[in-house]
């Protein structure tokens, strides 16, 4: 049973048959119709979406223009007003000699356009500076006007009406005056063409029109529009009490018009603006007929495109089909170019995939080698740890707990060298797993300072029993024993070789010790005879340092390769 399960392990796998499986080109042709069709809807979404936003920028230009027109009437009126100001101080008025007043406001308007009349509270007129004066006149054709200006004791515009002495559309704006006055009213009046100029100051977008209306729809003044003329009345925009802000469409002489107004509110006058509602909107059949041409100008092109792409893709997944099969074969896989980046990320994954493989068979083969030969040499240490701890021990209890805490340091410094292979031990991760059980609760007791440096197994060895040696002579009777004690251990590369410093000091004086056991023995012997360091032993007032100069040879940096892992490791945070 078990040899059979073994014998389907070993068979090579069959290539699995897809019948639903196709091509690349065939995905290609499927992604080309997958992007063009719901381009193609979007597009139609953003023309109408563009459609409008155009017909806001143009309402807002139509807004605008509109109402500086407005504004630009207003400030017409707005001059005319101030202007019946200033002639209403004139003194001749004050003093009831109405001819001097009639010669100084003739001379002031001379070349203005507009004409001054003076009623009395019957409205009858004194005199019109477009008649001689003295000369009989009746009642002022805008009285309903004057009457509400007088009623309202302010500046009242009038809408336009057809003047008697003028002969023409005119309109009127009224001044009211104290009622102890004689001369009741005064009023500006201009003929309704000359505010032509004022419309026509301020352009409309292509296709529009233009007009100024008064209270009741008359027209006022023409900007555009061949169909109106003065007097006539809009047939468009009639809710004058209830008007409409934005576009709306109507009828103007059979057509459909889009309109839009602005209401002055000094004079209650509109100017009202329309274009053919077919001209607004026309860009969007235009821009969808332009947009299906396009549409299958691209269509044809991308299907072009995507079959030379997808002839080029095929190709280099057959590459990466043989390189995949040379790997599983566990053969060397050779960096190839291909056209498309990411399959060139892969081509190279498999290189490096290929690459770890054979450097993790070649790193299997070192172990097992190192294992037998380390073995070896650990009993060899474990022998001569034995005999050099049951020279200095007086019991047997004390010689047990001795060699098992040296025979536990160099556990621990196997179980790293282990872990790392022919990558070496980083010195750092050597001298913590060392010193972690003996050292103090408070941190600040303690200072590790070095550049971490990679070292070869036998100087991991070694240097972990002295650090062992040294963590146990501190925890006895030196900084780790003292409960003020510190201790500073730095290193560093220098002139080939790696100086390294264990510096104790003591809240008391160092207590002489004349006893050599087995740790001086690591230290000066085996740091000093295996490594080929210089091994001294300073004792000062407050402390002993031991200063280690360990050539650089001995340790082998350069023996340290990257293991598999760590390139893993490297390339991902790259």
């Amino acid at each position: 049973m078990a040899a059979q399960a073994q014998d389907r392990l070993t068979e090579p796998a069959k290539p699995l048959k897809n019948r639903h499986a196709q091509p690349v080109a065939g995905y290609l042709f499927a992604l080309v119709l997958a992007i063009l069709v719901p381009a193609l809807i979007v597009a139609i979404v953003l023309l109408n979406r563009t459609n409008d936003a155009q017909e806001g920028v143009v309402q807002a230009l139509t807004n605008a223009t509109v109402q500086a027109m407005g504004q630009s009437v207003d400030r017409e009126i707005s001059g005319m007003i101030t202007t019946l100001r200033v002639i209403s101080s004139d003194p001749s008025l004050q003093n009831g000699n109405l001819e001097e007043f009639y010669r100084r406001a003739v001379m002031a308007l001379a070349g203005t356009g507009a004409y001054l009349l003076a009623v009395d509270s019957q409205y009858n007129q004194y005199f019109n500076t477009r008649a001689a004066f003295g000369e009989g006149l009746e009642k002022t054709s805008d009285t309903v006007t004057a009457a509400r200006a007088v009623e309202r004791s302010r500046p009242t515009v009038s809408g336009l009406f057809f003047g008697q002495v003028a002969g023409t559309w005119v309109y009127n704006v009224w001044l009211p005056l104290p009622s102890e006055n004689p001369v009741r009213l005064l009023a500006l009046t201009q003929n309704a063409r000359d505010l032509t100029p004022v419309l026509h100051s301020r352009e409309l977008p292509k296709g529009w029109n233009a007009v100024l209306v008064d209270a009741s729809n008359a027209v006022i003044s023409v900007a555009t529009g061949n169909d109106i003329a003065i007097g006539d009345t809009l047939p468009i925009r009639r809710n004058i009490d209830n008007p409409t802000t934005g576009w709306i469409e109507e009828t103007l002489h059979g057509e459909r018009v889009v309109t839009v107004e602005w209401r002055s509110g000094l004079t209650g006058w509109r100017i009202v603006a329309w274009a053919s509602a077919a001209q607004v909107k026309s860009p969007l059949g235009e821009s969808l007929l332009q947009l299906a041409a396009w549409m299958l100008v691209i269509a044809i092109a991308a299907s072009i495109v995507a079959f030379f792409i997808g002839k080029r893709l095929s190709q280099s997944v057959r590459g990466l089909r043989l390189d995949a099969q040379r790997l599983g074969r566990g053969e060397a896989v050779f960096e190839r170019y291909y056209p498309v980046a990411e399959i060139g990320e892969v081509s190279r994954a498999l290189v490096l995939a290929s690459r770890e493989r054979q450097a993790a068979e070649r790193d299997v083969r070192f172990l097992m080698r190192e294992l037998a030969h380390r073995s070896k040499n650990q009993m060899a240490v474990i022998s001569a740890m034995a005999k050099q701890t049951a020279r200095g021990a007086t019991d047997v209890p004390s010689y047990v707990q001795a060699l098992e805490r040296r025979i536990m340091g160099l556990a621990r410094s196997t179980d790293l060298l282990l872990a790392h292979g022919r990558a070496g031990v980083s010195i750092r991760e050597l001298i913590d797993l060392q010193l972690n059980p003996f050292k103090p609760a408070e941190e600040d007791r303690v200072t590790i300072e070095g550049s971490d440096i990679r070292i070869n197994p036998q100087g991991a060895q070694i240097l972990g029993m002295a650090f062992h040696e040294l963590a146990v002579n501190a925890t006895q009777y030196g900084a780790f024993a003292d409960e003020l004690g510190r201790l500073l251990l730095t290193w560093s590369e220098e002139d080939e070789k790696v100086s390294l410093r264990w510096r104790e000091t003591l809240s008391r004086p160092l207590q002489a010790i004349e006893r050599k056991g087995f740790g001086t023995t690591v230290l000066r012997t085996m740091v000093g005879g295996a490594l080929g360091a210089l091994v001294e032993r300073v004792e000062h007032a407050d402390g002993v340092e031991w200063v280690f100069d360990i050539p650089m040879t001995a340790l082998d940096p350069a023996f340290a390769a990257v293991r598999p892992d760590e390139q893993m490791e490297k390339r991902e945070s790259e």
